[in-house]
């Protein structure tokens, strides 16, 4: 098979005068052939090293993100900042905090509940970075009528919510991960031994369970129903999205359609009503709340998406779990859906499933000659698009916190459609 190298400038900055808003050019992918790789037949992880091996060539407006800034804010909020280390002192204390709320009576549930949250075991914490984010970028003004106090005391009452917010999203998402661990029959998670690998799928299940009850205590203790009503709804949604995806029919796997709805209930949700509720908390409009749950909606699905290609283009290493995974679960996704549009013979393909390697290795040829892995990428940056067009869309602030915590947003499109793992 020939090797496809795809093209990928450099992300940078540029400024507009006068524009006041952060923008994504839109990346339109281009493809060159590279030289023959060689590989014995049928032998897929050298098929996969074909799609590893890939540089990214540069063309005008390809894969170039450019943030206008309005040069008249001479501020530190235009200076680029690492999202991550925005918060990283509430990321230790919410960190802390998840470990002591997941401590049992019964040893061995406590150490399978607590598992992904040792330390050195936590993963990037993407969803707590992007929720106290979006926190501080909703903050608005205290009255100057309200008593610098009371002011005070309100604000770090609200912060703590929203930093609970936090803890019972990323409980929910570990939650998941035990339960579709199980399910994909995993050996390996964040780089280290699966729970179930290592525990036992039993022990593994309940250990999700427990999750999900201890953020339903947490969640209670917020005593805001619209709240309870939001992160209730994300864990339907989880069940559904794994529901589909395990009993599709195969029109329903054929898809594109079918195939975004499902990564919305099993990715997007959770991340997307997680910022709603943090818009909610901070007394914010309906409209604004919005805004928050659109940013959420359209990063969560620009995540999955480069997931997708990740999938195919990443190693066991990079990504902390099997490479391939997906297709060797006969999971259908963005990349082979969008190679099928090309070469329809896929579908044939497809529907023999793929617990055969040669299958496997036929589509993996198919998609090396298409453009899957292009357009899925040029998908996720239309979502990035959108994500950074709701944060433009949030009212107006003059105060240097808020506007620095809105510009770490948008830089977190760029990392999650430039990361490699």
């Amino acid at each position: 098979m020939q090797m496809f190298r795809w093209g990928f400038r450099s992300l940078c900055r540029s400024r507009t005068a006068g524009s006041g808003v952060y923008s994504f050019n839109g990346f339109l992918p281009v493809a060159s052939r590279g030289a023959h790789l060689g590989r014995k037949p049928a032998e897929v992880p050298s098929k996969v090293q074909d799609f590893r091996e890939y540089h990214f060539q540069s063309s005008r407006g390809v894969h170039d993100i450019r943030y206008q800034i309005d040069q008249d804010r001479k501020s530190a909020a235009e200076e680029s900042v690492d999202p991550f280390a925005l918060v990283s002192d509430e990321l230790s204390i919410i960190g802390n905090r998840l470990r002591s709320m997941v401590v049992s009576e019964v040893p061995k549930l406590a150490s399978a509940a607590e598992y992904f949250f040792k330390i050195g075991a936590e993963g990037k914490r993407f969803r707590p970075t992007v929720l106290l984010l979006m926190a501080s970028a909703l903050s608005m003004p205290t009255p100057e009528s309200v008593a610098a106090e009371v002011a005070s005391s309100f604000e770090k009452n609200m912060r703590t919510r929203q930093q609970c917010i936090a803890e019972i999203t990323e409980m929910i998402h570990v939650a998941s991960l035990l339960h579709d661990d199980v399910l994909d029959d995993a050996d390996t998670r964040r780089g280290i031994g699966s729970l179930n690998f290592v525990m036992g799928n039993k022990l593994s299940v309940l250990a999700g369970d427990f999750l999900l009850s201890r953020a339903c205590v947490a969640l209670a203790s917020l005593k805001n129903t619209e709240v309870v009503s939001l992160l209730a709804t994300v864990v339907e949604h989880l069940v559904t999205g794994e529901t589909m995806q395990m009993s599709a029919n195969a029109e329903q796997r054929h898809s594109m359609e079918y195939y975004m709805l499902k990564t919305y209930y099993k990715t997007a949700s959770l991340i997307s009503n997680s910022c709603k509720a943090i818009a909610l908390l901070a007394g914010q409009t309906t409209e604004v709340a919005m805004h928050a749950y659109n940013y959420g909606r359209n990063l969560g699905l620009a995540f999955q998406l480069i997931d997708d290609v990740l999938d195919f283009t990443g190693t066991t290493t990079s990504l902390g779990k099997g490479s391939l995974s997906d297709i060797r679960h006969g999971i259908i996704t963005a990349p082979i859906l969008f190679a099928k549009e090309e070469f329809p013979e896929l579908q044939s393909i497809i529907d023999k499933g793929f617990s055969n390697p040669a299958n496997v290795e036929a589509a993996l040829d198919y998609l090396g000659k298409s453009k899957g892995i292009e357009r899925t990428r040029a998908l996720a940056v239309e979502h990035a698009n959108s994500a950074i067009e709701a944060i433009n869309a949030l009212p107006k602030s003059d105060d240097e916190a808020v506007i620095t915590s809105r510009r770490a947003l948008v830089d977190l499109t760029h990392k999650v459609i430039n990361r490699t793992k």
